[in-house]
């Protein structure tokens, strides 16, 4: 039996885990789960999964849900309650999908502990990499991407060698917006963008999608993960969202991971790397589908990429910044404070104004990013 605990038990990732797991429960035995403030769904997932560990976002919240939890289940809470859902107790494996920077913490406490990453939130490598692939390689730990981009890029590279590589590729749907120009997006609303024509995720992951802020985080986590300069990582729009993403390798030979949009498959591969296990994903048919398309990457319709494939080259404190900007903006325009396209406009207005700091260390991330998020709360 393999343990696992899964960081963001109730969000898009973290059910779609779960699900998977409950595929086989022969196999998988859930040591902890770790959750916002949906406590009805965590509460199911209790009674389903008995994990030995549970923990919640505040302490008000553990109160509530106190007299709820079976007996023998440790509770916790906050920043506190992650770490040691992430850290503490006997799991092989940690699922980290909590959505943002908040996760920073618990995955280095979990590869500080010895824990493989089952890595979905890319925010991790966006603001730390180099601390966190640091720490990963002393410890020994194995980083699994869950990104269906990534984990497609990790499913090519098997048995390849690194140095062979011309360049990576990861293949973007476009999200929401994919066929609006500019001036259309000037008057579209929080429900317009939340509609992803391929992918069903969480509202803040969707908007990042139809930005594109999305793709520009997972090139600088392609960056760490795979280590491999930017001018070897290319972007690529790809509507139907079959090739999840390709490699091109100095001899001109292309392999790519292809499949029906569904995260069940790369999650499962996580999981289970590196043996195939049968899969509840509908099988494609290329007949069927009939047709693939691809368009180059436009960045004046799509600033928000280049911004952040340019902090990933600044390197630093650049992507700290670039993210926080990005929560705090989207939070806001899910909150119908601003307008879609305010979005990208505060990041760069909030970059504009950095000051950035190299190879910096845990400490100055986390000022950093708090900083950030008081500057982009106020614009």
């Amino acid at each position: 039996m393999k343990k696992i605990s899964v960081l963001g038990s109730t969000g898009s990732i973290g059910t779609q885990t779960l699900d998977v797991i409950a595929m086989h429960p022969d196999s998988f035995e859930v040591d902890g789960l770790a959750a916002g403030t949906n406590t009805a769904l965590l509460l199911e997932q209790v009674r389903r999964f008995n994990p030995r560990r549970v923990s919640v976002a505040t302490k008000e919240l553990a109160d509530e849900i106190r007299s709820s939890l079976p007996s023998g289940i440790e509770l916790y809470s906050g920043n506190e309650g992650l770490v040691e859902v992430a850290a503490g107790g006997d799991a092989e494996m940690v699922v980290t999908a909590v959505m943002g920077s908040v996760g920073l913490q618990s995955t280095l406490a979990a590869i500080e502990a010895g824990k493989h990453i089952g890595l979905a939130n890319k925010e991790t490598l966006v603001t730390a990499g180099h601390l966190v692939t640091d720490l990963a390689n002393r410890k020994g730990v194995k980083m699994l991407p869950i990104d269906s981009e990534h984990s497609a890029i990790y499913q090519c590279l098997n048995g390849e060698n690194i140095s062979d590589i011309a360049y990576i590729t990861l293949t973007a749907s476009g999200g929401s917006f994919r066929d609006f120009t500019r001036d259309q997006l000037k008057d579209v609303t929080v429900e317009d963008a939340l509609r992803h024509p391929n992918w069903s995720m969480g509202a803040k992951i969707t908007i990042d999608s139809a930005t594109m802020v999305n793709k520009g985080l997972e090139v600088i986590e392609a960056h760490w993960l795979f280590g491999l300069p930017y001018e070897q990582v290319n972007v690529l729009l790809h509507p139907e969202s079959i090739i999840h993403s390709y490699v091109e390798f100095r001899d001109s030979s292309i392999i790519a991971q292809l499949g029906n949009p569904d995260m069940r498959v790369p999650i499962q591969y996580a999981l289970t790397y590196p043996a195939r296990w049968e899969s509840p994903a509908q099988r494609l048919s290329l007949a069927e589908i009939g047709r693939l398309t691809f368009r180059e990457m436009d960045f004046e319709r799509y600033p928000a990429l280049k911004l952040a494939i340019d902090c990933g080259k600044a390197g630093g404190t650049a992507t700290t910044a670039f993210n926080a900007a990005n929560e705090i903006a989207v939070a806001r325009f899910l909150s119908h404070e601003i307008s879609f396209l305010r979005i990208e406009e505060i990041i760069g207005e909030v970059l504009d104004r950095h000051n950035n700091e190299h190879n910096p260390n845990l400490e100055q991330i986390e000022s950093c990013d708090r900083r950030v998020r008081e500057l982009a709360a106020t614009l």
